[in-house]
């Protein structure tokens, strides 16, 4: 399975031609990679305007899982299908914090991805660097258990998780890869124990917070996590194009 790369611009960046602009840089610089996968996230405004080829995919930032109805400023998982998009992030925390997501929330939006076909990215992590009282394996827990209730063993390879510590998130104080890799294994475990081993071993694992092309191949190499979730950086067409070319070449 190749490395799964994700741009999450966030609120960024102002205007469309800007989006556009970044857009196509990003699509000329990784015209040629061969074995990474790459996904750009950018907000919902602009998904119409931007073209998504072979190697370069689209996504979404959020969702509601219902399909049409008086849900005003709600965008469906139908309405993203049809804009091109392959994958949705759900519950990034600043989604559970600013808009105040919860557990069951992001639940239904993960089975509405993946009754439309699509690819949930279910993105958990703890608050604190130290997980706070209860560790990092109570937050993770519960985020997966909450997340992935009642989705079938059959849906679950269509699904992506993201690990991204909130401590991280834009601080530039990004995790180690040693950390990285405690929690990868913690989180395999826990599909395991939900799942099975095979399922656990071919989940994927993204790492986000604070990625940048001086740390990213650490993530890659040394926590065995499978593929990154670039925030800050991949605003940037230069560093960003610099994190997946050195990821392809692996």
């Amino acid at each position: 399975m190749k490395p799964l790369i994700v741009a999450n611009w966030k609120c960024n960046p102002p205007s469309l031609p800007e989006a556009k602009e970044l857009f196509e840089l990003v699509k000329k610089g990784v015209k040629d990679v061969k074995k990474v996968e790459v996904v750009i996230c950018p907000p919902f405004i602009y998904l119409p305007g931007l073209e998504k080829d072979s190697n370069l995919g689209l996504g979404a930032q959020d969702c509601f899982w219902k399909e049409s109805g008086p849900f005003t400023g709600a965008i469906s998982v139908k309405m993203l299908k049809n804009l091109g998009c392959q994958f949705v992030i759900v519950g990034h925390s600043e989604r559970r914090r600013h808009f105040r997501e919860t557990d069951l929330a992001i639940n239904k939006k993960i089975k509405a991805v993946l009754e439309n076909g699509l690819r949930p990215i279910l993105c958990v992590g703890e608050k604190e660097e130290r997980g706070g009282k209860g560790g990092f394996s109570t937050v993770i827990k519960t985020q997966i258990e909450k997340g992935l209730k009642r989705i079938p063993s059959s849906q679950i390879n269509d699904i992506v998780l993201a690990y991204e510590p909130v401590w991280a998130i834009g601080t530039g104080k990004a995790c180690k890869p040693a950390q990285a890799k405690v929690i990868n294994l913690f989180i395999r475990k826990m599909i395991t124990k939900l799942y099975n081993r095979s399922i656990a071993e071919e989940l994927p694992v993204l790492y986000g917070g604070s990625v940048n092309r001086e740390n990213a191949l650490g993530y890659l190499k040394e926590s065995g996590m499978k593929g990154l979730l670039v925030g800050g950086a991949s605003l940037k067409s230069e560093e960003f194009i610099g994190i997946v070319r050195d990821a392809d070449n692996l």
